[in-house]
């Protein structure tokens, strides 16, 4: 005997089959690359390590190293602005780091955003924020403590945002004495703030000082005080010529960008390898010399720095 056949069922099947596989257009994921993340731990990331690239005929290669810790000294720079920021050579973009001043003591958390300082004798540059939070605004050098860090989420979001992490606790001054045992006396830098500066016065102040005294005698002797003053305009092609010191502006791997650092403030330019140096000068004396570097920092120029003249 033949049982009845429903025809319906096989139709209802494929109907139900059809809608899970293949209708519901708007339920389809979206396709293409997910939106970038711009916070959390991922906007750290990638981060960039770079070709190697030479300074003043020293190759630095960058590398991802962890555990990073070095002595040196630091210069404040004019970039990065407010931000707890720092420039380096070899350390990846961005990475974070605990900066210790040799001088105080004092530890802050940074975040490495640049490549820098283009000079041999600084380890790192500090933005200006960095530099007041260090408490070192006003250094032409300071020693410097450099330990790379893993700091948590929340201390990262802070300096990405602009702001300051919490303060570390002070380094004792044993252990100061100890790191500052490891700076390097050969790169030291040139300009030295504090007691350099007033003893690169005094000669300066000292020639002035001595034509001010003749003009007391002008009246019984007036042609013989008026050349007094005259040999310092005709000593200045001497200077120029035979000076003791120069001021490096710096050392550009571009020399559109040297051209343009020598035109700001009035210096020239001198092939180096692949480098061209800007410098000023030469000058007879220190005092001459300082005046030309706050010359050429008041142009931007922050690493520029007093050398002996070739």
């Amino acid at each position: 005997m033949r049982l009845p056949v429903n025809q319906t069922l096989p139709l209802a099947a494929l109907v139900l089959l059809a809608g899970c596989f293949g209708g519901g257009g708007g339920n389809k994921p979206a396709s293409g690359p997910l939106p970038a993340v711009s916070v959390g731990p991922a906007a750290d990331y990638p981060i960039k390590v770079g070709d190697p690239f030479t300074i003043e005929g020293t190759t630095y290669t960058p590398v991802d190293k962890l555990n990073y810790d070095a002595v040196g000294y630091a210069v404040v720079g004019s970039e990065g602005g407010e931000g707890i920021t720092i420039a380096h050579k070899t350390l990846p973009l961005p990475s974070y780091a605990e900066i210790t001043s040799l001088d105080s003591g004092k530890t802050v958390l940074v975040r490495v955003e640049r490549r820098g300082p283009m000079t041999n004798d600084r380890l790192i540059e500090l933005s200006p924020g960095a530099a007041a939070h260090l408490g070192t605004a006003d250094a032409a050098h300071a020693p410097i403590r450099i330990r790379r860090v893993n700091p948590p989420e929340v201390e990262r979001a802070m300096l990405r945002g602009g702001g300051r992490a919490p303060a570390r606790m002070d380094t004792p001054p044993s252990l100061l004495t100890v790191l500052k045992r490891k700076l390097d006396p050969q790169l030291v830098p040139a300009p030295v703030p504090s007691t350099t500066a007033s003893a690169m016065r005094t000669p300066a102040a000292t020639p002035t000082l001595k034509p001010r005294a003749t003009p007391a005698p002008r009246a019984a002797a007036s042609p013989a005080t008026t050349p007094a003053p005259r040999p310092s305009p005709s000593a200045s092609p001497a200077v120029v010529q035979g000076g003791a010191f120069i001021v490096q502006v710096g050392a550009f791997g571009d020399r559109t960008n040297a051209a343009t650092a020598a035109t700001k403030v009035g210096g020239q330019q001198r092939a180096r390898g692949s480098l061209s140096r800007v410098i000023m000068g030469p000058y007879a004396n220190r005092a001459a010399a300082e005046a030309a570097l706050a010359k050429a920092r008041a142009a931007g120029y922050s690493d520029a720095r007093i050398q002996r003249a070739d």
